[in-house]
């Protein structure tokens, strides 16, 4: 019985060591483990058999056994010790990136030239206190018009400066409308400035667009007067343009009163570069404000025209053309 179990043992060593060898993953690696070192494997199906042999016969027996389990872990162990490391060359075999190849060029971004405007003006009104506001670009004639103290007969509204849509809705004219929003539903003291795009039907030429940019601000409280108006615009102007000299001449618009255009002298010559007015009094009214009680003052500005000041640009179809020749300057 004796020499019988032990020719099983080695039989089952040789075998084992053979099988191990040739595994070529560790999945089937750890098969062959369960199978011959596991609970229910072949090397303890062997042992189970020792109850029948003599109390001299087990010592050596046991001895046997103890000696194909180690060296049949001792196999295992260093099979799976080469096939790690042989994954391990793969992947990084895979993963090389070939240093000596071309690389892919990716030319750096830069911010486009109205966006930069932008930018730099609400970092100015933010600075003052300002916070930033946005509404729709498609409005209501209320918004756009009414609320703004906009009657139906006023000019503004005529087919021929508007794009109305087929709803009863239009493309705002102004970022005005943002104002009345606001204002809708915030309590005074108000200061905002709103930032957008505005759509009117302007013959497209060196100095008009169909689409363009403004920004805008308001104040509203207690107390202000023309006399804070011009301190903003003054402060403004100079923080875009540097030590300028600033004029404000007399104009109209429907929701200021009065209301001013402004100028700057740029070159040796005046240049207008926005529009501005206190508050009317029936477009607080419009929004639930008492204008025996808060007074305001509002001023807007096209983006574009600051671009082509700040920038000497002659023709503002440059600056919605994506000719990179021409966006590389900024």
């Amino acid at each position: 019985m004796t020499s019988n179990l032990d020719a099983q043992l080695l039989a089952l060593l040789e075998e084992g060591e053979k099988a191990i060898l040739t595994a070529d993953t560790l999945a089937r690696l750890e098969e062959l483990r369960v199978s011959y070192l596991g609970k229910k494997g072949q090397l303890g199906a062997l042992l189970r058999s020792m109850g029948l042999l003599s109390a001299e016969e087990r010592p050596k027996i046991g001895a046997i056994a103890n000696t194909v389990k180690e060296a049949l872990q001792a196999s295992l162990d260093r099979q799976h010790a080469a096939l790690s490391a042989a994954e391990i060359m793969r992947q990084l075999e895979a993963e090389t990136i070939d240093v000596t190849m071309p690389g892919i060029y990716r030319p750096q971004g830069r911010v486009h030239p109205l966006n930069g405007i932008i930018d730099r003006a609400l970092d100015i009104f933010v600075g003052l206190g300002y916070t930033v506001a946005q509404g729709p670009e498609m409005e209501t004639d209320y918004y756009n018009f009414e609320a703004l103290n906009t009657p139906p007969d006023h000019p503004a509204r005529d087919m021929q400066d508007t794009f109305y849509l087929q709803d009863g809705n239009l493309l705002r004219t102004q970022t005005s409308s943002v104002q009345i929003r606001y204002m809708e539903t915030e309590e005074p003291p108000v200061r905002i400035v709103a930032p957008g795009r505005v759509y009117r039907k302007d013959d497209v030429d060196a100095t008009h667009s169909a689409v363009f940019h403004q920004i805008e601000l308001l104040a509203i409280d207690e107390g202000l007067t023309f006399t804070d108006l011009k301190g903003t615009i003054k402060v403004f102007l100079e923080a875009m343009f540097g030590e300028v000299e600033i004029r404000f001449r007399a104009s109209y618009f429907p929701f200021t009163e009065p209301s001013a255009e402004v100028d700057l002298r740029w070159n040796g010559r005046w240049l207008e570069v926005m529009g501005c007015g206190m508050v009317d009094p029936n477009v607080l009214k419009s929004v639930g404000y008492d204008p025996e009680v808060y007074t305001g003052f509002a001023a807007g500005f096209g983006v574009e025209r600051f671009a082509m000041v700040l920038h000497q640009i002659d023709d503002i179809r440059r600056l919605y053309s994506s000719d990179l020749r021409f966006l590389r300057q900024f």
